[in-house]
């Protein structure tokens, strides 16, 4: 007999997502060796300067010296850079909810943070639940 209705699984709202208006882009990322297991939502920083690797890490991050990092997108699903680099799918245009994104324990996000996320084309939205 067929089935004509099939559970696939749950769709879980995390509320990432804060509106339409702005187009929403991905690319594709590698993320630094030793970042660990990282949860969508986790804001990304690009690392440059003569040190740098073009690599990207979460935020928060401390810098080696003479590197550079600027946040650069947001994470779209879980990864895992335990003990290799990731290949992974960032966001780089959207609007997305403050309260929802994820950075370095003990780290907050600043107002130039969410600057070079919108100079990249991501906007960060506090929204109301």
């Amino acid at each position: 007999m067929s089935k004509y209705y099939e559970n696939l699984g749950d769709m879980i709202p995390d509320k990432l997502i804060a509106g339409n208006d702005i187009p929403i882009h991905t690319a594709s990322g590698i993320i630094k060796n030793g970042s660990g297991k990282l949860t969508r939502g986790t804001v990304l920083a690009m690392s440059s300067g003569t040190a740098g690797t073009g690599k990207l890490v979460i935020l928060g991050t401390t810098a080696a010296e003479n590197e550079t990092l600027t946040a650069y997108g947001i994470l779209c699903d879980d990864a895992d850079a335990t003990s290799a680099d990731a290949v992974a799918e960032i966001y780089v245009s959207g609007q997305f909810n403050k309260g929802a994104l994820v950075v370095k324990s003990g780290y907050t996000i600043n107002t130039a943070d969410i600057k070079a996320l919108r100079d990249g084309g991501i906007y960060v939205e506090s929204i109301v639940d």
